[in-house]
């Protein structure tokens, strides 16, 4: 199994302190971000104003976590996955499915709340949100 890539919703939680059980996991794991997520990230601190210390936090996550490029072969996996989502009629929105393709052409598990990546497929998506151990049905 591949690293884990974490999606925008999960970096972001990091960064505001929610996200605890992602913390544990990250502390176990290898873990990257892909540039796209980079770039929302980038994205959320210049459209507004964030406090000082949230940019300072992803900045700082920014400049120490293995961001990978985007590069041809996510290009052709994107191309793929688009069509085959489009006949699917169940179509991403635009950068989640530049996130789902370069974790995919990564052979990453992605990170992510975002429960449209369930019908990616192929793709391994682990819901940070959720507890690591749900409790047992009674």
């Amino acid at each position: 199994m591949g690293d884990l890539m974490l999606d925008t919703n999960a970096v972001s939680a990091l960064a505001k302190g929610r996200a605890e059980t992602l913390v544990a996991l990250l502390e176990e794991r290898r873990y990257c971000v892909s540039g796209i997520t980079e770039a929302e990230l980038r994205f959320g601190l210049a459209r507004r104003q964030v406090n000082a210390d949230l940019r300072r936090i992803v900045e700082s996550f920014l400049r120490t976590t293995d961001i990978r490029p985007w590069n041809s072969v996510c290009a052709e996996r994107y191309a793929n996955l688009r069509s085959e989502l489009e006949i699917r009629g169940k179509p991403l929105a635009p950068m989640d499915l530049l996130i789902a393709a370069h974790a995919l052409a990564e052979d990453c598990t992605l990170i992510s709340a975002d429960l449209a990546f369930s019908q990616v497929p192929g793709l391994r998506v682990l819901d940070w949100s959720a507890p690591l151990n749900p409790p047992a049905k009674p």
